[in-house]
C-alpha cells in the first residue's frame, strides 16, 4: 500500500501521526514544512552552510516540542515562530548584537531605502546576507517578520536603542551596498 502523497494528508492527521512517532509522517511534516523553513533560516545565516544548520535544530526543537502546539493560530505560523527563535538563538551565541548608548542611539538617522523598490527579491536577499549577523538579525525581525523595537530588545537579549541602532546601521550598509552596485553598473 503506498503513503498518500504529501499534501493530501490533513494537519491535523500529520501533528497526530508525528506525535505517536510515526517516521513517515515526521518525513511528511519535514517534506512540506522544510523549502519555507529554509527560506526563513538562510534569511538570518550568512552562508547556505548556516542556515542548514538552523534548519536541523529548528525540526529538532518542532518534533521535541510538538505536543505543546495547542491549534491557536496556524500551524505553520507556529512552526516558523519557532525557525525564527532557532535563528536567533544561533546568532545570539555569537554574540555580535553591539550595544551602544542612548546618546549614540539619538544621533543614528533611520533614511528611507527607497532604493529597495527597483530591487528583485533574489538581489536584495543577497545583500541582506552580506550584513554582519547582529545586523541582519535586527532587520530581519523588524523588517521582515514585523517585530517591534521592544520584542526584538525581549527577544535578543538587548536594550530597545540597541535594536533601533542595529536596525539604523543594518539600513546604512545596505544603502550603500546599493550605491556601489549601482555605480559598478
Amino acid at each position: 500500500m503506498s503513503l498518500p502523497s504529501n499534501h493530501n494528508i490533513s494537519e491535523s492527521d500529520l501533528i497526530k501521526g508525528c506525535l505517536d512517532g510515526d517516521r513517515r509522517m515526521q518525513e511528511h511534516l519535514y517534506q512540506r514544512f522544510s523549502p519555507k523553513m529554509y527560506a526563513v533560516c538562510l534569511r538570518y545565516a550568512g552562508k547556505a552552510e548556516d542556515a542548514q544548520d538552523i534548519l536541523q535544530d529548528g525540526f529538532v526543537k518542532i518534533f521535541k516540542n510538538l505536543h505543546m502546539y495547542r491549534g491557536d493560530g496556524s500551524f505553520e505560523g507556529w512552526i516558523r515562530r519557532i525557525f525564527v527563535n532557532t535563528a536567533i538563538e544561533h546568532y545570539r551565541k555569537q554574540a555580535n548584537l553591539y550595544p551602544v548608548t542612548e546618546n549614540h542611539e539619538n544621533l543614528l538617522e533611520t533614511k528611507e531605502l527607497s532604493a529597495f523598490d527597483s530591487l528583485s527579491m533574489k538581489d536584495l536577499m543577497k545583500m541582506i546576507q552580506e550584513l554582519s549577523p547582529g545586523y541582519r538579525t535586527v532587520f530581519n525581525l523588524y523588517v521582515v517578520e514585523g517585530y517591534s523595537h521592544k520584542e526584538i530588545a525581549q527577544i535578543a537579549g538587548i536594550s530597545e536603542g540597541t535594536s533601533k541602532s542595529q536596525l539604523a546601521r543594518a539600513k546604512g550598509v545596505l544603502q550603500n551596498i546599493i550605491k556601489t552596485k549601482r555605480t559598478l553598473s
